[in-house]
């Protein structure tokens, strides 16, 4: 019998393999990006300090309001939560990032999500 490990724990592998190289600080925080099956997440940590700086989601009622969402988990939310949270970061003097995808490869949400960041004026 075959037993293949599941998709999230090849994820997490990844993901850690990636953080031992990918670190924020004060000065260029860390971007980080988690999907669920209902919702995509986007935070801005610093780890010297251990400080989640700002988030955004897309289960947030604001985000669902101003974006007009018809799902909650594609690449649309995924566009909205990246430029959500650049705005946020913006606000907070923030504009150099490094960028963590979690261990998900770089395509479709992520990527938007990325993209969306960019635009709205973070650079990475």
């Amino acid at each position: 019998m075959i037993n293949k490990p599941s998709r999230n724990v090849a994820r997490r592998k990844r993901h850690y393999r990636l953080r031992r190289y990918l670190s924020g600080t004060a000065a260029r925080p860390r971007l980080t990006v988690f999907k669920s099956n209902k919702y995509i997440y986007a935070q801005i940590i610093d780890d010297v300090a251990g400080n989640t700086l700002c988030s955004a989601s897309s289960s947030d009622a604001n985000l669902e309001k101003e974006a007009k969402l018809e799902s909650k988990s594609n690449i649309e939310a995924a566009k909205a939560v990246g430029a959500q949270v650049a705005s946020k970061a913006l606000a907070k003097g923030i504009d150099t990032i490094v960028f963590d995808r979690s261990g998900y490869v770089f395509h479709g949400k992520v990527k938007a999500l990325a993209d969306a960041a960019r635009e709205a004026g973070l650079k990475f």
